[in-house]
């Protein structure tokens, strides 16, 4: 591939606290890999949700393809996740405790051209978490900058 196709959601590490990671396929339409390609995708509002005994990401916006016709998809539909039942296991009895989610934190295009997405457990963060975190990135940032 030409340019390597990495998307963050950047807002996930600031919201959560991301505990285990996961990588999962996607079930995607003609035109939804083409826009990945071309990197026109946000993860910034999405979370996963189960519907029955299958994992579906939320909210994830992939922008309709340019040259799509009259077959083009919808830029917010829910998408299959592809993880083994053993994953899928695991993931349920940790969603059924109180205060975890299931947040997308990045998506790539792999070595062999498939599209991928990591999904983490997280627990929420409280607002004076927020504000701590806000305060270790802005210290290291000065830090770095002044050279110590």
């Amino acid at each position: 591939m030409q340019g390597q196709i990495k998307i963050k959601n950047k807002k996930a590490s600031f919201e959560y606290y991301l505990e285990d990671r996961f990588e999962a396929g996607l079930e995607l339409r003609g035109t939804e890999i083409k826009s990945i390609r071309m990197g026109k995708v946000s993860l910034v509002e999405s979370y996963c949700t189960f519907r029955g005994d299958e994992l579906f990401v939320v909210n994830m916006h992939i922008a309709e393809y340019d040259y799509g016709t009259y077959n083009n998809h919808e830029p917010k539909r829910e998408r299959k996740l592809l993880l083994n039942r053993r994953e899928l296991n695991k993931l349920t009895t940790k969603i059924k405790e109180r205060g975890y989610s299931i947040v997308p934190t990045f998506l790539f295009i792999n070595d062999r051209g498939l599209a991928k997405i990591e999904i983490a457990l997280a627990r929420g963060k409280k607002l004076y978490d927020k504000r701590e975190s806000i305060k270790t990135k802005d210290t290291n940032r000065d830090m770095e900058r002044h050279g110590f």
